[in-house]
């Protein structure tokens, strides 16, 4: 089966040799698995392109320090950068092209942001952040970037300030291309995630925004799981939340638990939702709300559990996408994702 939108949720493709259980900080049983810093992207849309391959090849270095983090991201050459420990400050670091930042089991980024800006093949994997003040932007910011891969990602900060105090958890704009982002585990937040930042913006938008959402974890999310506009979006085998979109879409092997929306597809955007779960949620999932023209949706073996699907029919089909995928089944998903979403690596 292959699958054409720009945001793909998969997650049997990307996981790795389970090792152990543990619990995490949200008291789910968690199951550790060993990965290989210089893994490359192997999963949906970041695979296009000439793939993504971040600082492979390149020199490892260890950082522990936000002097040394921040000198290592910015660095020119090609580099696999390992976070250890906990890593503090109010700040926004920008990551350079071919980097990979991979977080050490355990590892926190607390108050600082990254921002991916007008670079190409960068990975993000296993990486902890919390509470980004809105000052700093969001945690993780890919702007006018091709070819990125977010996975095994922690992205977090709470619901105790209001709906401003921080911004979004991944947001996507400014054309950003060929983006995966699988495995992450997206929690107790107000607004999650987005694609496209404005309605105003489809000169500059239309014809990318093409990104992979794929085994991702969505709980206690308020909205934008994610919201999207322009763009293409493939979500599978994820975990409850709310998604606004005007572009493309495509969900599977999703799993939602306990948030207050989940898919919003506007502006002429085209939504595929397949194997997703929608657990606790409640009320209104997938619909077409927020901006002056609809967009569409078509769903496919999901479980809306007492919640609906209120969008308008899409013209999508499961053979939109251009690269190949597998479905857990609706059935499967939440076992599937529920603990192997998150900083959830060891190297």
């Amino acid at each position: 089966m292959r699958f054409t939108t720009a945001l793909a949720l998969l997650a049997s493709s990307v996981l790795a040799v389970p090792s152990q259980t543990v619990k995490d900080m949200n008291k789910r049983d968690v199951i550790v698995k060993r990965a290989d810093m210089s893994e490359t992207c192997s999963v949906g849309y970041c695979t296009q392109n000439g793939g993504t391959t971040g600082g492979s090849g390149g020199s490892t270095t260890t950082v522990s320090s936000f002097a040394a983090f921040t000198e290592a991201a910015a660095s020119d050459d090609a580099k696999i950068i390992y976070i250890e420990g906990t890593i503090t400050a109010a700040a926004r670091v920008d990551i350079a092209s071919d980097k990979t930042i991979v977080g050490a089991f355990g590892s926190l980024l607390d108050g600082i942001g990254l921002r991916i800006q007008g670079v190409s093949n960068v990975i993000l994997r296993n990486v902890r952040i919390t509470k980004v003040l809105a000052d700093y932007g969001d945690a993780v910011h890919i702007q006018d970037a091709t070819n990125i891969w977010v996975d095994h990602c922690d992205l977090s900060s709470d619901m105790d300030n209001g709906k401003d105090y921080y911004d979004g958890l991944l947001d996507i704009t400014h054309a950003g291309d060929y983006i995966s982002v699988t495995n992450t585990f997206f929690h107790d937040h107000y607004k999650a995630s987005l694609i496209g930042h404005s309605d105003n913006n489809g000169d500059e938008d239309t014809g990318h925004l093409r990104v992979t959402y794929a085994n991702n974890y969505w709980y206690n999310i308020n909205s934008r799981g994610p919201s999207i506009r322009f763009g293409t979006l493939h979500v599978a085998e994820q975990s409850p939340d709310y998604v606004c979109m005007r572009v493309r879409e495509c969900s599977f092997n999703s799993y939602y638990l306990a948030c207050s929306g989940a898919i919003n597809t506007r502006m002429g955007a085209q939504a595929l939702v397949q194997s997703t779960v929608f657990d606790e949620c409640g009320g209104t999932v997938i619909e077409s709300s927020s901006s002056d023209d609809d967009g569409y949706a078509v769903v496919i073996d999901c479980d809306l559990g007492d919640s609906e699907n209120e969008a308008p029919a899409g013209s999508l089909t499961a053979g939109s996408m251009p690269y190949s995928y597998s479905l857990l089944g609706s059935g499967s998903t939440e076992a599937a994702v529920y603990g192997t979403a998150g900083q959830t690596l060891t190297f």
